[in-house]
């Protein structure tokens, strides 16, 4: 997390031009100590060639969605079912591996050289490996189709980009949110790559005898799954799903419907839902409480013991490189993080240190918040008013930048409260900060789709969710003896 950027309009560009991006960037994100999952290795299906370049990307990767997701269960689900899809592909020399990522994310995507991801949040999304097989198969074929390659060489050209920004500042963040920009920009195929990786990865999944109808089915779920997130536009590269990369619409899903129908009727070909919906029951759903979690207006870090709530008005997010709020209208925006201050320094004087600029330094004071030592400041650009607080907690030191548009009563009165509210977690919120999990339930005489919902924890519009998540549409009811996905702590 960066803190040296000199700019003024640093602070309103990292809080507001973040809330436009939709691809993952090169960000890193509260550092804690103790062993990390994205320290283990990607386990591979086939040996893939490597180049400096990929392993670079990998990492980058690796860093923006949260590391490795280590699941034995589903690794060997996946590789099964590569080896499946390999087999039937015109290419089958060609080296695929897999990586799972700890993202909740609904996303996959490829490089150049075969290598594949799939975070864990698309595979709590699919009911079948029929459905699994549709976005592996996809994937494979950007790679057969050389759009990966392509798309690299386009990427590269745009390199340019990102000299100019770092040119304009020397804050790290701002650098990566435009790097991130850029990635964005590069990282969308074209419709007509789309539709062809379509056709020939149902083409695949057929021809290894899984349900070729599992695309249309799957891409359906996701635009249903956007649809949902829609009222919460996420802040984080992390959290941008699959149609942010992979642009879906009605055409598609007739399309794919149509590719299916070349193949085989409805109901014909492989599913696999039970051997699918065991290998995924108590994967982790939705943020990994090890990084710190958002819970509605709260942010909390068990790891490293603090929480703090936004005001009512502010939507937060925990993106990649901070925790970003900003309030309905986007007239008023919040970012927390951690900044690195020499324990001789005071806090006052690092805020009136020069890595802000027009810095009050008459308005600096030394603070109290619950307990602990602060310091707040005043700064003012062009177009935004800013309230700035550092807390020592440890030894860690951390920051609230509060930006409004104009400032006033409820602007000053957010701020203050936002930080009043920053305390250590108590040992029992530390325990029972678990990750939500998926378990794999079955339908018994009297349940229903609301009883079932009722039954959900830590999420939002349950009885949507829950038939999202289970392939159900609008009036669908659930059948007794049915295996289906439901949302636990």
């Amino acid at each position: 997390m960066g803190q040296k950027g000199r700019s003024l309009w640093a602070a309103p560009i990292l809080l507001c031009a973040a809330v436009s991006l939709s691809a993952c960037g090169d960000l890193s994100r509260f550092q804690t100590p103790g062993p990390s999952l994205s320290s283990g290795p990607a386990k591979p299906n086939r040996n893939v060639a490597q180049t400096p370049a990929s392993e670079r990307e990998h990492e980058r990767i690796l860093a923006s969605y949260g590391g490795v997701y280590d699941d034995p269960r589903l690794e060997a689900l996946i590789s099964k079912t590569v080896d499946r899809l390999v087999a039937a592909s015109d290419r089958p020399e060609q080296a695929y591996r897999v990586t799972i990522l700890n993202s909740g994310a609904v996303n996959a995507f490829a490089l150049p050289t075969g290598q594949l991801y799939v975070t864990r949040g698309l595979i709590a999304l699919a009911n079948d490996t029929s459905e699994l097989s549709s976005v592996l198969s996809h994937e494979m074929a950007h790679v057969l189709a050389k759009h990966a390659a392509i798309r690299e060489d386009q990427a590269r050209q745009a390199a340019v980009v990102t000299r100019v920004v770092t040119d304009m500042g020397n804050d790290p963040d701002l650098t990566a949110l435009a790097l991130a920009k850029t990635k964005l920009t590069m990282a969308s195929f074209s419709r007509a790559q789309e539709f062809q990786a379509d056709g020939i990865g149902v083409g695949i999944s057929a021809r290894a005898q899984f349900d070729p109808y599992g695309a249309a089915r799957f891409l359906s779920a996701m635009e249903r799954n956007a649809a949902l997130k829609a009222g919460k536009t996420s802040l984080d590269p992390r959290a941008q799903d699959f149609l942010s990369s992979h642009p879906a619409t009605p055409e598609r899903v007739q399309n794919a419907r149509a590719n299916a129908r070349q193949y085989s009727s409805p109901q014909s070909g492989e599913r696999d839902r039970e051997t699918y919906l065991s290998a995924i029951d108590n994967i982790v759903y939705g943020e990994d409480p090890s990084e710190g979690f958002v819970r509605g207006r709260r942010f909390l870090h068990p790891k490293l013991g603090f929480t703090f709530a936004a005001p009512d008005t502010f939507t937060l997010d925990n993106t990649a490189q901070a925790v970003i709020g900003v309030r309905e209208g986007g007239t008023q925006a919040m970012r927390f993080d951690v900044v690195r201050i020499s324990p001789d320094q005071s806090l006052s004087a690092y805020l009136t240190s020069g890595w802000m600029e027009n810095v009050d330094k008459n308005s600096a004071e030394e603070l109290t918040i619950n307990g602990f030592p602060a310091a707040s400041a005043i700064a003012t650009g062009d177009q935004w008013h800013f309230k700035v607080y550092v807390l020592r907690f440890g030894t860690d030191v951390y920051r609230f930048i509060f930006a409004a548009r104009q400032k006033s009563t409820e602007s000053e009165r957010n701020a203050r409260e936002t930080v009043n509210s920053f305390r250590r977690l108590t040992l029992e919120e530390i325990q029972a900060a678990r990750p939500l999990r998926i378990k794999i339930i079955t339908v018994q005489p009297g349940d229903t789709v609301e009883s079932l919902a009722h039954r959900m924890n830590g999420v939002d519009r349950p009885a949507e969710r829950f038939r999202i998540l289970n392939g159900l549409d609008t009036h669908a009811q659930v059948k007794v003896r049915d295996k289906v996905k439901i949302v636990v702590d």
